[in-house]
């Protein structure tokens, strides 16, 4: 390894495969005097003076991205041009790391995540970093496949994290109480949604109390609120996420529904039990559909399960 500083490499940047075929991508901010501005690359960065490439890429992994990677090699030597660009090559070297790519800190740029060769044909990316990756891949291909993939782009014993949605579910009357989405924002648009938020460094009911008066102005009490039913979802609407959505029941509340945060949700209205709104969250309809059936758990999304074979 490299344990002087050297004249003839201005950069380094780091190759990170997880051995599924898939890449770390760093996604640049657009407005900023940097190299490849707005493009997906690598993580990576100058050595500051009298720093050693070595310690020049450790330093800019842990900056960037928090992590401490062992078994970092160099790989090859890239040259980046365009504007923006310090003269010079870059050293790239390479390591492996297995992670949740959205859990990562952002210190630097927009986001990290895992892409294969196939998808990056279809993002902006860094050009001599695409090519560096496509030679890497061409060199060491995807193991096969051992075990089932699930949609999450995961081996079924991978470690996945999975969201938590916390959702209220209301009845008053043979009616439960739903929102209508504000057309704006990111997630279903334009349909009528149960009271929901995600689960942040709290307990569920903690969340619920907190959206509810949030959002509708609603007073619950942690110790009325009841599980009633569970969502396992892998939605599109999710980006492939996989999310646990957790419908509680209130016995007792006070307060009148009413707008509160208006760029979220622009009306609430009591429907029917039996004539639930179109268009609807599909997966909130879902869950009240089984409130009423009494099911305690409803999978959306996901292939179906491949009965085993044989037997004792």
């Amino acid at each position: 390894m490299n344990t002087s500083p050297s004249s003839q490499h201005a950069s380094t940047a780091v190759l990170i495969d997880n051995g599924r075929g898939e890449y770390l991508l760093h996604l640049r901010g657009a407005h900023k005097p940097i190299c490849d501005p707005g493009t997906w690359s690598l993580v990576g960065g100058g050595p500051e003076p009298g720093e050693t490439l070595d310690e020049a890429i450790a330093r800019e992994i842990l900056e960037e991205t928090g992590l401490v990677l062992r078994g970092i090699t160099p790989y090859t030597t890239a040259k980046a041009d365009g504007p923006n660009v310090t003269e010079g090559n870059i050293q790239v070297y390479k390591a492996r790391w297995d992670g949740v790519a959205h859990d990562l800190p952002v210190t630097e740029g927009i986001m990290f995540a895992w892409f294969d060769v196939a998808t990056m044909e279809q993002l902006s990316m860094c050009p001599w970093a695409h090519e560096v990756i496509k030679t890497h891949h061409a060199e060491h291909p995807a193991p096969p496949r051992s075990g089932p993939r699930d949609d999450a782009g995961q081996d079924g014993a991978g470690a996945v994290k999975n969201v938590i949605g916390a959702h209220l579910f209301l009845e008053r009357d043979g009616r439960t109480l739903l929102g209508l989405r504000h057309p704006g924002v990111k997630f279903a648009g334009g349909e009528w949604h149960a009271l929901a938020g995600h689960v942040e460094r709290e307990s569920v009911r903690a969340c619920l109390v907190r959206e509810a008066y949030e959002e509708a102005g609603i007073v619950i009490k942690p110790a009325d609120l009841t599980l009633a039913h569970t969502v396992h979802l892998l939605d599109d609407h999710e980006n492939a996420e996989p999310r646990i959505q957790l419908f509680f029941r209130a016995s007792r509340w006070s307060g009148e529904p009413e707008v509160r945060e208006p760029d979220k949700c622009t009306a609430w209205q009591w429907w029917p039990l039996d004539g639930l709104p179109d268009p609807m969250v599909r997966y909130a309809r879902a869950a009240i559909d089984g409130i009423r059936t009494g099911t305690a758990y409803t999978e959306l999304g996901w292939a179906p399960a491949v009965p085993a074979t044989g037997g004792r």
